[in-house]
C-alpha cells in the first residue's frame, strides 16, 4: 500500500515536470506579493491556537473531584474579573403593579431593580394547582425585540407553569419594555436589532473597565434572589433555561451563582472562540458574549459551564445553526467540548446528569426543545421520569397583556436608568491620570524583534518621482506593506511624511496625486496600510454566506483581537512604530524628519504611537477624535470600535497623550467629537489645555501646500 502511494506521488511530480517541459513553464520573473490578506488571519489563528492549546492543558488535569473543585473556584474567580467585577446586592425594590388569570395558571406582573434605579420588568407564573412551595425556573430570553412577549417564550414559560413550576420570565436589557433606544412609537428598538442594544452601550462601558456582560449577568442573579424569595418557590429547587441568547446567558448565570439545580441551555453560543480549525475572526457576537482577554488565560465559554458540575445540564442545540446564526465550528467545537465537560462528570460519579440533544430544524425554541425543557426539569425538580410527549394548552398574549408598565417602556413610564446613563456616571467618578502609562502594557502591544528594516519589493519612476514598494515585519505573520514617493535622486530629503489614510496607501498614489505632488515638492512620503486598512483586510472566512459576510467587518476583527488579548488599536500602533522605525534605516531616509499624518480613526494610533516614539518629530491629525471621554459622553456616537481598549480611562485620554508629546508639534484639524460634530477651535482648546507647539485649526485641510509646511 504505501509502495502504491510513492509511485502515484512520484508519478504526479513526473506529469507536473512534463507539463512544464511542454507548454515551456518557467518560474514568474516579476514581483509575486505576498498574500497581506492573509497576515491578520494568520497572525489571529497563531493566538487562537496558544489559547486553545493552553485550556485543553488545564482541562486534562481534571482527573480528580479535588483538582475540578479548584477549576471551578478558579472559572468563578477568572469570570468575574473578565468582566469587570461582582457588584455589590442593593435592595430589589421590587412591586407587583398588575396580573391576570387563566386556565391551569395565573400572571403577575412584577418590577424591581438590579441596581437602584435599575429597573426589570417581569412575568412570574404560577400554577393554578399543586402545593407549594414549588420549584422555581428563571426564565431567560432570547434576542427577540419584544423581549417576554416573543411567542414561543410566553408557551414555554406557560406550559412550565401548568407542569408545576413557577416561572420568572424577566426582560433582558434593551428588549420590549426595556428598550433603550426606542423608535418614534417609544416600544421596540430604532436600532438594527435588538443585539444593538446590547452592543451599543457595551462599547463604551469597555472604556471605564465595565462590559455589558456584568449588567446581564447581574440582571440574572438579582431576578434569581426574586425568585428563590417569593413564599411559593422552593429555594432548594431552582434552575435556569433560555434559548438562544437566553441559553448563553443560562452559561453566564451557571458561571457565578451555585443556587442553581439544574439548567437547560437551548441553542446558546454553545462553542469556543478558540478552537480547533480557527475560522478567524471566530465566533465573535453581541458584546455580552465576547470575553475579553480570555484567549491569553485559557478560558472560553464552555468553561462556563464548569462550576455547575455535577449539577443536571441538558445542552440542547440546532443542527442548521452552523449555516449562519454561529460559526461554521459551532457543532464541531460544542461536542468537542461537551465530551471534555462529560468526563468531568464522569468522575465527579454523575455522567447521567449531563445531557445532549439536537434538532434538525432552524434557531428557535420549537415544540420538542419545549417538550426537552419540560422533561428534564420534571425529572430532576420532581424525580418524576414520566415523559411528556405533549404541550400543555398554550395562548399567545399580545405584547400590551404582558407589560408591566402601560406605556411598554419602564424608562419612559418610571424614571429610572439606562446603560448608557449608569456608565456615564460611573465615568464621572474616574478621573484619568496626567502621568504617562505603561503605553506598551496597555495596548498589549507585540514587541519588535530587534530593528525593523523596509524590504524593498520593486521600484517605479512617476515622472522625476521614484516610487518603492516596500514592506516592514511588525510582528509574527504580518508585514505591513507601504509605497515610499522619493524626490529625484540629487535631492536630499529633508524630512519624510508616513501618512495613514483610513481607506489605505492606494488612496492617493495616482499620477498627480498628494503623493507625488509631495515627493515632487522635495518632501519623501510613505503610506503604509495597517492592520485590516487597505491591503491588509483580511480574506473572507470560510463558511455559510450570511455568517461570513457578516463576520468580514472591522468590528468583529476588533471584537476577535480584544478576545485574544490583542486589542486591534495595539496591533497598528505596533505596526506604525515598526514602520518608522524602517524609515529611520532607509538609505537615503536616515537624517530625515519623521512627521505623521494621520486621518479619521487613523488619528488615534499617530497620537499613541507618538507618544511613544520620539523619532516622530511632528504631527498632523485630520478629523481626528477630540477624546475618549467624548465617547463615553455621547450616547449617539460612531467612532469605530476598533480604537477602543478596556480601561482606557483609568489609565489616559487623547488630551493627556498630547501633553506628553509636546513641545512636539501637533496639528489638530477639523477635530470632531464621537457623534462627528465638528469641534469649534476653542471647543478643542478647552479641552487640551494650554499646551506649548499645539496648533488648532477648524478645518481638516488635506492637501499639498497644508502638509508642505508642517
Amino acid at each position: 500500500m504505501l509502495f502504491e502511494r510513492r509511485e502515484f506521488l512520484v508519478g504526479c511530480l513526473c506529469g507536473a515536470l512534463a507539463q512544464i517541459r511542454l507548454y515551456g513553464q518557467r518560474p514568474y520573473p516579476g514581483l509575486d506579493y505576498r498574500r497581506y490578506h492573509r497576515c491578520l488571519p494568520d497572525y489571529l489563528t497563531s493566538l487562537a491556537r496558544e489559547a486553545y492549546d493552553l485550556r485543553n492543558r488545564r482541562v486534562s488535569e481534571l482527573t480528580s473531584p479535588e483538582r475540578i473543585q479548584n477549576y471551578q473556584r478558579w472559572v468563578r474567580e477568572t469570570f468575574w474579573e473578565l468582566v469587570g467585577g461582582m457588584p455589590e446586592k442593593t435592595p430589589l425594590n421590587a412591586r407587583v403593579l398588575g396580573s391576570f388569570e387563566r386556565p391551569g395558571y395565573r400572571v403577575e406582573k412584577v418590577l424591581y431593580e438590579s441596581r437602584p434605579g435599575f429597573h426589570i420588568p417581569a412575568n412570574l407564573y404560577v400554577p393554578a394547582t399543586g402545593e407549594p412551595p414549588f420549584p422555581g425556573v428563571l426564565f431567560q430570553m432570547g434576542h427577540s425585540l419584544n423581549g417576554k412577549a416573543a411567542s414561543t417564550y410566553q408557551k414555554c414559560c406557560q406550559g412550565l407553569a401548568q407542569l408545576g413550576f413557577v416561572v420568572l420570565g424577566f426582560e433582558p436589557m434593551g428588549q420590549g419594555e426595556r428598550t433603550y433606544y426606542p423608535d418614534e412609537d417609544g416600544y421596540l428598538t430604532r436600532l438594527p436589532s435588538a443585539d444593538e442594544e446590547h452592543t451599543k452601550p457595551g462599547r463604551q462601558m469597555l472604556l471605564l473597565g465595565d462590559t455589558s456582560t456584568r449588567l446581564q449577568v447581574w440582571d440574572a442573579v438579582r431576578s434569581l434572589d426574586y425568585l428563590a424569595s417569593h413564599p411559593l418557590v422552593d429555594p432548594g429547587k431552582l434552575a435556569s433555561t433560555g434559548q438562544s441568547g437566553g441559553g448563553t446567558l443560562t452559561m453566564l448565570l451557571a458561571a457565578v451563582d451555585d443556587r442553581l439545580t439544574a439548567a437547560a441551555v437551548s441553542c446558546g453560543n454553545t462553542e469556543n472562540v478558540a478552537c480547533a480549525d480557527f475560522n478567524p475572526p471566530g465566533s465573535t457576537d453581541d458584546a455580552e458574549q465576547n470575553l475579553l482577554y480570555s484567549g491569553p488565560l485559557g478560558f472560553d465559554r464552555w468553561d462556563l459551564l464548569y462550576p455547575l458540575a455535577p449539577k443536571p445540564l441538558l445542552v440542547s442545540v440546532s443542527a442548521r445553526d452552523f449555516f449562519g446564526t454561529y460559526s461554521p465550528r459551532y457543532l464541531s467545537s460544542g461536542w468537542e467540548e461537551f465530551q471534555k465537560l462529560e468526563k468531568v462528570y464522569e468522575v465527579l460519579g454523575h455522567k447521567d446528569h449531563l445531557s445532549w440533544a439536537d434538532t434538525p430544524l432552524p434557531h428557535n425554541l420549537s415544540y420538542r426543545k419545549r417538550l426537552e425543557i419540560y422533561n428534564w426539569f420534571r425529572r430532576w425538580l420532581y424525580d418524576d421520569r414520566t415523559v411528556v410527549y405533549e404541550e400543555p394548552p398554550v395562548r399567545v398574549e399580545e405584547d400590551e397583556v404582558t407589560w408591566v408598565s402601560k406605556s411598554g417602556n419602564v424608562v419612559r413610564e418610571f424614571g429610572g436608568e439606562t446603560p448608557f446613563s449608569l456608565n456615564l456616571a460611573a465615568s464621572r467618578l474616574v478621573e484619568t491620570p496626567r502621568a504617562k502609562p505603561d503605553l506598551a502594557d496597555l495596548l498589549k502591544l507585540d514587541p519588535l524583534d530587534g530593528p525593523a528594516g523596509f524590504e524593498s519589493l520593486g521600484r517605479s519612476q512617476l515622472g522625476r518621482v521614484e516610487i518603492e514598494a516596500v514592506e516592514i515585519q511588525s510582528a509574527a505573520h504580518v508585514w505591513p506593506p507601504a509605497w515610499l514617493f522619493l524626490p529625484e535622486k540629487r535631492v536630499v530629503p529633508k524630512k519624510v511624511l508616513a501618512i495613514l489614510e483610513p481607506f489605505g496607501r492606494s488612496v492617493r498614489w495616482k499620477e498627480g496625486g498628494l503623493y507625488q505632488e509631495l515627493a515632487a515638492s522635495g518632501i519623501a512620503v510613505c503610506a503604509p496600510d495597517l492592520r485590516w486598512i487597505g491591503d491588509l483586510r483580511p480574506e473572507y472566512g470560510k463558511g455559510a454566506r450570511n455568517h461570513a459576510s457578516w463576520h468580514q467587518d472591522e468590528e468583529q476583527w476588533s471584537w476577535s483581537s480584544l478576545i485574544l488579548g490583542r486589542p486591534m488599536l495595539g496591533q497598528r500602533v505596533t505596526d506604525l512604530l515598526a514602520v518608522i522605525s524602517g524609515i529611520g534605516r532607509h538609505p537615503r531616509l536616515e537624517d530625515a524628519e519623521i512627521i505623521v499624518a494621520a486621518r479619521g480613526q487613523l488619528t488615534v494610533p499617530a497620537l499613541f504611537a507618538a507618544a511613544m516614539e520620539e523619532e516622530i518629530k511632528k504631527l498632523y491629525l485630520a478629523s481626528g477624535l477630540v477624546s475618549f471621554r467624548s465617547l463615553v459622553e455621547t450616547e449617539e456616537y460612531s467612532h469605530p470600535f476598533a480604537n477602543v481598549v478596556p480601561r482606557m480611562l483609568h489609565y489616559t485620554d487623547l488630551p493627556q497623550l498630547a501633553s506628553h508629546i509636546s513641545p512636539r508639534p501637533i496639528t489638530l484639524a477639523g477635530t470632531i467629537d464621537a457623534g462627528g460634530r465638528k469641534l469649534s477651535v476653542a471647543e478643542v482648546k478647552q479641552i487640551y489645555g494650554d499646551l506649548a507647539d499645539l496648533t488648532v485649526l477648524p478645518e481638516a485641510v488635506w492637501n499639498a501646500k497644508t502638509m508642505e509646511r508642517l
